[in-house]
């Protein structure tokens, strides 16, 4: 909807005349920009270990809850009533909680997002500075971002100006751009 509302935008301003065919337009590919830069690979890395470590802990957990219901089934005919609905409470209240912790961490606003933010977001703003200082330098009127939501079916590379980028930031390019 959001890319809809974008190029609706985009489309009108052409049409009334905001935006001539004298704009001066170019793209970036931010993931290109981001795999180039040592902090940001990092901060991957960082996050790549936490989610695992919490990822072995939810095994490690659902490993437990599946040896009680196995223990349980083999024991449930020999079991009373009272202490079969025991050991189901038990194992529904550790499934519980075990949602509750994966939600905890890797749900919307959860540990994991806020680590992303925390380590993520000064890299995108820093390479978010650099596009616009090259903005003001180049005399850009528009810059897409071809990694971002809106799709671009075509992209002549000449107009590609992610190296550029990059020299602002102050990041030799490491890897020929795909």
């Amino acid at each position: 909807m959001k890319r809809l509302i974008f190029l609706l935008t985009i489309a009108f301003a052409l049409y009334s005349g905001h935006l001539n065919a004298q704009a001066r337009v170019a793209y970036i590919d931010s993931e290109y920009i981001l795999d180039q830069m040592p902090e940001y690979r990092s901060a991957q890395k960082q996050l790549d270990e936490i989610a695992q470590k919490w990822k072995d802990e939810i095994q490690k957990k659902a490993d437990e809850i599946d040896k009680l219901y196995k223990d349980y089934q083999a024991q449930w005919v020999l079991l009373p009533e009272d202490q079969r609905k025991k050991k189901e409470e038990d194992i529904s209240t550790k499934e519980k909680a075990l949602a509750a912790y994966k939600k905890e961490k890797f749900g919307p606003d959860g540990e994991l997002d806020k680590k992303r933010q925390q380590l993520i977001k000064p890299v995108q703003d820093k390479v978010f500075d650099a596009v616009q200082q090259l903005a003001k330098e180049s005399a850009l009127d528009i810059i897409f971002d071809k990694a971002g939501a809106v799709t671009m079916m075509y992209s002549n590379a000449k107009y590609d100006r992610s190296d550029d980028v990059l020299e602002i930031l102050g990041i030799a390019k490491k890897e020929e751009k795909k």
